[in-house]
């Protein structure tokens, strides 16, 4: 029974994600979390233009509330808005771009909108970035074209740190398939060494003990010889 109510629960909380994507509009949501309370459901919208998605005195806010009380009997759901400030680290709002303006302006121009959003997201300070179009593009054959720049960890434990996400673009020819892999200059990196005084400084000290112990290890052997001698 507690694997079958956990199993829904997952699937609620998919579909409120998804409903919650679908109203706002594509472009304008990077994620939804969820959250229990005491108090009730606590609903993070994260997004770079929350004017837009909590609109004219919060009226899109308490449409949405109202359905999700009645759609999926959440007793007290309380939204939230995290603004993204800088939305070309974000790779699912980078993403959704990308698949609006294949819809808008079509296929054909597909290279030009990949190079777009790649130069956009390097020029604000991005350390690596990648971009795959999956689909009929620009042909009948479906394809994959890739578009990367800059560093980027593919596999490992640093690999972890990079933003991935997916997106779709329905075109007239069919359906595009968007990854986006970004790596923001804040990222920590577990294996980026920066050579900095600190470091020379360690190094040196660590030159001067690897040079000192010989030494030592000489000096010690003549004494033991000196007192064996004296011994005998």
């Amino acid at each position: 029974m507690e694997e079958r109510k956990t199993v829904q629960l997952k699937k609620d909380e998919f579909a409120i994600r998804e409903y919650i994507k679908k109203t706002l509009g594509k472009g304008k949501v990077s994620k939804v979390k969820i959250e229990y309370t005491p108090i009730g459901e606590k609903i993070i919208v994260s997004t770079n233009k929350p004017g837009l998605v909590i609109g004219k005195r919060g009226e899109k806010i308490e449409e949405l509330t109202g359905f999700l009380k009645k759609q999926f009997k959440l007793e007290n759901p309380h939204i939230e808005i995290d603004e993204i400030m800088r939305p070309e680290f974000d790779a699912q709002l980078m993403a959704d771009e990308i698949a609006l303006a294949l819809e808008r302006f079509g296929p054909l121009r597909f290279k030009v909108i990949a190079y777009r959003a790649l130069q956009k997201i390097m020029d604000a300070g991005a350390l690596g970035v990648e971009i795959r179009l999956s689909g009929k593009l620009p042909s009948s054959r479906a394809r994959v074209w890739r578009f990367a720049q800059g560093y980027l960890k593919k596999t490992g434990h640093s690999a972890k740190v990079v933003d991935r996400a997916q997106a779709r673009a329905e075109t007239k020819p069919g359906t595009v398939g968007i990854k986006v892999s970004i790596l923001a200059p804040d990222a920590h990196l577990h294996d980026k060494i920066e050579i900095n005084e600190e470091l020379l400084e360690k190094l040196k000290r660590n030159m001067l003990e690897s040079e000192e112990k010989p030494k030592k290890a000489r000096k010690k052997s003549t004494k033991t010889k000196k007192i064996r001698e004296k011994e005998k």
